[in-house]
């Protein structure tokens, strides 16, 4: 009898696969990626079913394949974000960040990526978080655990970020320029480093001034996480 394994996971994808199965990629804080097929899984009666629900965390028993799929043997829901999919809005971008995260990783990502996702999800089952802030949060994080981290301590030549001027971001130097027209001043730049600090969402939620802050930055990531991508 082949060794069965035990870890937790949230579901990535999930595809249809014969008549009652269903094949669905997780990932893990322990073992990366892993892709598992359930079988009879879409049956009424099946009692793998509610264990591998979107929005969830999930304690997993697994028997590995030959080949790069494995067999799920039992799962059990540890956590699940219900309050998400009452709202249309957050479902939609919950969505979004599964599969951002999903082709940002590879077949081996780091722990953090998994508590990424898990950190994503309370942040979204809380209605009381904008989702431009969760959106511009998230993005950050891919690009903080990327390697990406934009400067936002000194100018391209060294010269440190004081209060007293505004800036402008530039992309080729990935740092803030001084600019008597920038668009950028002190408290957008102090909002920038608690994002990429990872700071959680409930905590920037509490910065004053929130929605003019979010938009003044969600471009700039958005372009950052674009150019990260190539």
């Amino acid at each position: 009898m082949k060794p069965q394994h035990v870890t937790t996971g949230i579901v990535l994808t999930r595809v249809d696969y014969g008549e009652a199965d269903r094949i669905i990629t997780l990932i893990t804080p322990d073992t990366g990626k892993l892709r598992l097929i359930a079988k009879g899984v879409r049956r009424v009666k099946s009692k793998l079913a509610g264990g591998i629900e979107l929005f969830s965390v999930t304690n997993l028993t697994y028997i590995r394949g030959r080949g790069d799929i494995g067999t799920l043997v039992s799962s059990r829901l540890v956590t699940h974000y219900g309050h998400i999919v009452q709202d249309l809005d957050r479902t939609m971008l919950g969505y979004d960040l599964i599969k951002q995260l999903n082709k940002a990783t590879e077949d081996e990502p780091e722990p953090d990526y998994f508590h990424l996702l898990e950190q994503a999800f309370a942040a979204l089952n809380d209605s009381t978080i904008l989702l431009d802030l969760i959106r511009l949060w998230f993005s950050a994080q891919l690009l903080r655990l990327g390697g990406h981290t934009p400067n936002l301590q000194t100018e391209p030549d060294g010269t440190k970020l004081v209060a007293d001027k505004m800036y402008e971001f530039s992309f080729d130097d990935s740092a803030f320029m001084a600019r008597p027209e920038g668009a950028f001043g002190v408290d957008d730049i102090k909002f920038l480093r608690l994002v990429f600090n990872g700071n959680l969402p409930a905590v920037l939620g509490k910065v004053g001034g929130l929605a003019e802050l979010v938009g003044q930055s969600k471009q700039l990531v958005a372009f950052l996480a674009q150019q990260s991508s190539h």
